[in-house]
């Protein structure tokens, strides 16, 4: 009998350890997620929430990048998961930059995936040590972007244009000498030679 009662016992202990996972798991909102337009001032709660964003405007066998970022002042931990509807297909090729989640990716064949439901972004968030202010209430919520950018050679289009301008910045630095007087060159070549012997 005592035996049985501790099994009991036991059973009991671990439904309640999982009933809150199963409860949070069970209620996980779903919502729309646009290449190229970032979606501003999303919550999740900060006790293990999550949220699930269906990717849409989506190429073909294109590179593509999802990032979230959020402020550094609430403690908290974010991952981001890739997942295809049909399939328990996840895929966590993450980065973490200060306060911001990155993930990238590569679609291959859209059609077969819009035949499985199409790919969806989980994102989660736990929080992370302490509130240091004495006397301040953790908070409940947590706010983050979150924006899906289309990659060509790794770089966002939008972020192309300060590419371009660091290689005009690194041209110009090699073109200014050519343009110098000659004996501020002069200088530079003879202490070089100095050094040199």
């Amino acid at each position: 009998m005592s035996c049985q009662s501790s099994l009991q016992h036991f059973c009991l202990f671990l439904l309640i350890l999982a009933a809150p996972a199963f409860s949070q798991s069970s209620v996980v909102n779903t919502k729309v997620l646009h290449v190229g337009k970032e979606l501003l001032k999303e919550t999740l709660p900060l006790q293990s929430g999550s949220c699930l964003y269906q990717l849409q405007g989506l190429k073909s066998n294109m590179w593509y990048e999802v990032k979230i970022s959020y402020p550094a002042s609430i403690p908290a931990s974010f991952s981001i998961e890739l997942k295809n509807a049909s399939s328990d297909l996840e895929l966590n090729f993450g980065r973490k930059l200060l306060n911001t989640e990155k993930l990238i990716f590569k679609t291959d064949n859209l059609e077969s995936l819009a035949d499985q439901g199409g790919l969806y972004v989980l994102v989660s968030v736990m929080p992370e040590g302490v509130v240091a202010i004495p006397g301040a209430k953790e908070r409940k919520y947590i706010l983050f972007n979150i924006v899906c950018d289309e990659l060509f050679l790794g770089i966002p289009h939008k972020a192309w244009y300060v590419a371009i301008l660091v290689l005009l910045c690194l041209v110009i630095a090699f073109l200014i000498p050519s343009f110098l007087p000659p004996y501020l060159l002069s200088k530079n070549q003879e202490s070089r030679g100095a050094k040199d012997s």
